[in-house]
């Protein structure tokens, strides 16, 4: 009877173990998934971190962006309101005449000296005159064309008369010079 004693002693300590390496498991893989969990939690909070400094970058360099645009373009309204200024003082200085200019010689030199302080002002702020000479080719992104006409030995697309100067803030047009265009296609 010694034996089935012993089996049975065998049988409960092979029982014990298989149990508490049940229970050895079960606690492991309770810890395994605890970590998991953190681990993964801790992914998405890192991955949140790096969304939130990705948008905090692109905010600045946004921001950056929209403070250069103000501060280069953020006169432009009063910039084109001045345009008419400048035509008005240099179409007085074109339409005087030599007679005039002797006899008001004070007045004419007012006139240029404000056109040359007003064209300084313009430099300063970044405004430069388009001002394209006869002869010269369309550019259709600095140029309005105010007509065309088939003049005798011009090339179409050939500027064949200047209105008006053009001007630019910067790299944006305010107002395309504005010019008369050759339609020639013969020549």
């Amino acid at each position: 009877m010694a034996e089935p004693n012993n089996e049975s002693f065998l049988d409960d300590i092979e029982e014990a173990a298989a149990e508490e390496n049940e229970q050895n498991e079960a606690e492991i893989s309770d810890e395994e998934l605890e970590l998991d969990t953190l681990r993964a939690e801790r992914d998405a909070y890192q991955d949140k971190f790096m969304r939130a400094l990705a948008d905090a970058e692109n905010a600045r360099k946004r921001s950056e962006k929209d403070r250069r645009e103000a501060e280069n373009y953020g006169g432009s309204k009063l910039a084109r309101d001045m345009l008419p200024v400048h035509d008005n003082l240099k179409r007085a200085l074109e339409t005087l005449t030599d007679e005039q200019r002797q006899a008001s010689a004070a007045v004419f030199e007012g006139i240029e000296l404000t056109l040359r302080e007003l064209l300084n002002v313009f430099t300063k702020h970044g405004i430069t005159v388009i001002d394209p000479q006869v002869g010269d080719r369309f550019d259709p992104q600095h140029h309005e064309a105010m007509f065309e006409a088939p003049l005798p030995g011009t090339k179409a697309g050939e500027i064949i008369q200047v209105s008006g100067q053009g001007f630019m803030l910067h790299d944006r047009i305010l107002r395309p010079a504005q010019v008369g265009v050759s339609s020639n296609r013969g020549a």
